[in-house]
C-alpha cells in the first residue's frame, strides 16, 4: 500500500502575486535585454538526462505465482528481475529447486 501523496505548497501567497498589476514605473527597474544576455541563455528542459544505453520495451507473459514471488519481495522487483535476468540463466540443473 502506498502512502498518499503529501500537498506541496510554495510557500508564496499566490494571490497576492497573481493580484499585482505591474505599472509603468516597475517597468524601468526591468534590465534591457542585450543580445550578449540572449546569447549565454541556456534552454533547460528539465527531465530525466538521455540514457547512453535506454532499456527496450517488451511484452512478456509470465505465470502469476512468479510474479507475485518476485512482487512480494517489495519495491524494486521489476530492476531486481532485470538484474538477475542480465546475469543470464542459472547454471542449476532442470527440475532442481
Amino acid at each position: 500500500m502506498s502512502k498518499p501523496a503529501s500537498r506541496r505548497t510554495s510557500g508564496s501567497d499566490l494571490k497576492r502575486v497573481d493580484a499585482h498589476v505591474i505599472k509603468p514605473h516597475e517597468y524601468k527597474e526591468l534590465p534591457e535585454l542585450t543580445d550578449a544576455m540572449l546569447a549565454r541563455a541556456v534552454v533547460n528542459k528539465g527531465g530525466r538526462p538521455k540514457s547512453r544505453n535506454p532499456r527496450q520495451l517488451i511484452s512478456l507473459r509470465l505465470p502469476p505465482e512468479v510474479i507475485e514471488r518476485w512482487r512480494a519481495t517489495g519495491p524494486g522487483w521489476q530492476t531486481r528481475m532485470a538484474e538477475q535476468l542480465a546475469e543470464g540463466p542459472s547454471a542449476r540443473p532442470k527440475g532442481a529447486a
